[in-house]
Protein backbone atom coordinates (compact mmCIF):
# COMPACT_ATOMS: atom_id res chain seq x y z
CA UNK A 1 0.00 0.00 0.00
CA UNK A 2 1.35 4.01 -1.37
CA UNK A 3 1.23 6.51 1.29
CA UNK A 4 1.58 9.59 0.83
CA UNK A 5 2.43 11.73 4.22
CA UNK A 6 1.49 15.52 4.23
CA UNK A 7 1.05 18.31 6.78
CA UNK A 8 0.94 22.07 6.44
CA UNK A 9 -0.38 22.84 3.57
CA UNK A 10 -1.77 26.23 4.18
CA UNK A 11 -4.61 26.01 1.60
CA UNK A 12 -1.71 25.37 -1.28
CA UNK A 13 -1.52 21.60 -2.98
CA UNK A 14 1.31 22.53 -5.17
CA UNK A 15 1.03 20.58 -9.03
CA UNK A 16 4.01 18.56 -8.19
CA UNK A 17 2.24 17.17 -5.01
CA UNK A 18 -0.78 16.66 -6.61
CA UNK A 19 0.79 14.03 -9.29
CA UNK A 20 2.18 12.51 -6.15
CA UNK A 21 -1.37 12.44 -4.35
CA UNK A 22 -2.94 10.41 -7.45
CA UNK A 23 -0.46 7.84 -6.90
CA UNK A 24 -1.64 6.91 -3.54
CA UNK A 25 -3.56 4.63 -1.69
CA UNK A 26 -4.08 6.66 1.29
CA UNK A 27 -3.34 9.91 2.36
CA UNK A 28 -2.25 11.15 5.86
CA UNK A 29 -2.39 15.06 7.12
CA UNK A 30 -0.36 16.10 10.00
CA UNK A 31 -2.58 19.34 9.78
CA UNK A 32 -2.80 23.33 8.75
CA UNK A 33 -5.12 22.35 6.04
CA UNK A 34 -6.36 25.77 6.27
CA UNK A 35 -9.13 25.44 4.03
CA UNK A 36 -11.73 23.83 3.55
CA UNK A 37 -11.90 23.41 -0.19
CA UNK A 38 -7.70 21.87 -0.15
CA UNK A 39 -9.85 19.42 2.44
CA UNK A 40 -12.15 18.44 -0.13
CA UNK A 41 -9.68 18.20 -3.08
CA UNK A 42 -7.40 16.32 -0.78
CA UNK A 43 -10.46 14.04 -0.34
CA UNK A 44 -10.44 13.22 -4.24
CA UNK A 45 -7.54 11.56 -4.58
CA UNK A 46 -6.90 8.88 -2.14
CA UNK A 47 -8.97 7.83 1.17
CA UNK A 48 -7.81 10.69 3.87
CA UNK A 49 -6.96 10.45 7.21
CA UNK A 50 -6.30 13.68 8.80
CA UNK A 51 -5.77 16.06 12.10
CA UNK A 52 -6.67 19.43 12.67
CA UNK A 53 -4.04 21.75 13.45
CA UNK A 54 -3.72 25.27 15.31
CA UNK A 55 -4.28 27.15 11.79
CA UNK A 56 -7.50 24.94 11.03
CA UNK A 57 -10.64 27.34 12.36
CA UNK A 58 -14.25 26.90 12.88
CA UNK A 59 -14.63 25.05 9.85
CA UNK A 60 -12.46 22.36 10.99
CA UNK A 61 -14.18 22.08 14.28
CA UNK A 62 -15.18 18.38 13.08
CA UNK A 63 -11.45 17.38 12.60
CA UNK A 64 -9.57 15.48 14.96
CA UNK A 65 -7.29 16.19 17.25
CA UNK A 66 -5.97 13.20 17.09
CA UNK A 67 -6.16 9.74 15.21
CA UNK A 68 -5.09 6.35 15.20
CA UNK A 69 -5.33 4.19 11.69
CA UNK A 70 -3.59 0.90 10.69
CA UNK A 71 -2.93 0.94 6.97
CA UNK A 72 -0.84 -1.93 5.66
CA UNK A 73 -0.34 -3.77 9.20
CA UNK A 74 1.16 -0.15 10.52
CA UNK A 75 -0.34 1.19 13.17
CA UNK A 76 -0.27 5.11 12.78
CA UNK A 77 -0.83 7.88 15.72
CA UNK A 78 -1.56 11.41 14.15
CA UNK A 79 -1.50 14.52 16.04
CA UNK A 80 -0.40 18.04 14.53
CA UNK A 81 2.18 18.67 17.57
CA UNK A 82 4.78 16.59 18.14
CA UNK A 83 4.45 17.76 21.91
CA UNK A 84 0.63 16.70 22.02
CA UNK A 85 1.35 13.01 21.36
CA UNK A 86 0.64 10.76 25.15
CA UNK A 87 3.35 9.77 26.97
CA UNK A 88 1.97 6.08 26.10
CA UNK A 89 2.13 5.08 22.86
CA UNK A 90 1.54 1.40 23.03
CA UNK A 91 0.43 -0.59 20.21
CA UNK A 92 1.89 2.20 17.89
CA UNK A 93 4.23 2.00 15.16
CA UNK A 94 4.83 5.28 13.87
CA UNK A 95 3.84 8.53 14.78
CA UNK A 96 3.28 11.42 12.31
CA UNK A 97 2.91 15.32 12.99
CA UNK A 98 3.77 18.39 11.57
CA UNK A 99 3.57 21.97 12.99
CA UNK A 100 6.94 23.00 12.40
CA UNK A 101 7.50 22.57 8.87
CA UNK A 102 10.79 21.06 9.18
CA UNK A 103 11.24 17.74 7.92
CA UNK A 104 12.30 14.84 10.55
CA UNK A 105 12.61 11.23 11.14
CA UNK A 106 14.15 9.42 13.92
CA UNK A 107 13.44 6.22 15.95
CA UNK A 108 13.55 6.12 19.53
CA UNK A 109 12.41 2.92 21.39
CA UNK A 110 11.45 0.93 18.38
CA UNK A 111 9.12 3.53 17.29
CA UNK A 112 9.10 5.96 14.30
CA UNK A 113 8.74 9.53 14.23
CA UNK A 114 7.83 11.19 11.03
CA UNK A 115 7.64 15.30 10.21
CA UNK A 116 6.87 15.42 6.51
CA UNK A 117 7.67 19.21 6.86
CA UNK A 118 5.46 21.20 4.89
CA UNK A 119 4.64 21.12 1.49
CA UNK A 120 2.30 24.35 1.04
CA UNK A 121 3.72 27.97 1.00
CA UNK A 122 7.58 28.40 1.48
CA UNK A 123 8.89 29.48 4.44
CA UNK A 124 12.40 31.13 4.48
CA UNK A 125 15.10 29.08 4.73
CA UNK A 126 12.57 25.59 4.29
CA UNK A 127 12.58 22.97 1.98
CA UNK A 128 9.77 22.04 0.48
CA UNK A 129 8.82 18.34 1.75
CA UNK A 130 6.36 15.64 1.46
CA UNK A 131 6.74 11.90 2.12
CA UNK A 132 5.31 8.60 0.06
CA UNK A 133 5.85 5.72 1.83
CA UNK A 134 5.25 1.77 1.41
CA UNK A 135 3.58 -0.21 3.57
CA UNK A 136 2.66 -3.74 3.89
CA UNK A 137 2.57 -6.90 6.46
CA UNK A 138 3.67 -4.57 9.52
CA UNK A 139 7.02 -3.00 8.22
CA UNK A 140 6.87 0.71 6.07
CA UNK A 141 10.18 2.43 3.73
CA UNK A 142 9.82 5.81 4.09
CA UNK A 143 10.91 8.15 0.93
CA UNK A 144 11.40 11.84 1.31
CA UNK A 145 10.00 14.04 -1.17
CA UNK A 146 11.58 17.62 -2.11
CA UNK A 147 9.61 19.95 -4.06
CA UNK A 148 11.73 21.95 -6.23
CA UNK A 149 11.12 25.33 -6.05
CA UNK A 150 12.24 29.41 -7.55
CA UNK A 151 14.73 30.94 -5.67
CA UNK A 152 13.75 34.55 -4.36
Amino acid sequence: MKLAILSDTHGLLRPEVVERLKTADAILHGGDINKKSTLDELRQYAPLYIVRGNNDKAWAEDLPHDLTVTLGGVTFYMVHKQKEAPEDLSGVDVVVFGHSHKYVRWEKDGLLWLNPGSCGPRRPNREITMMMAEVSDGTIQVEKVAIPHPEG
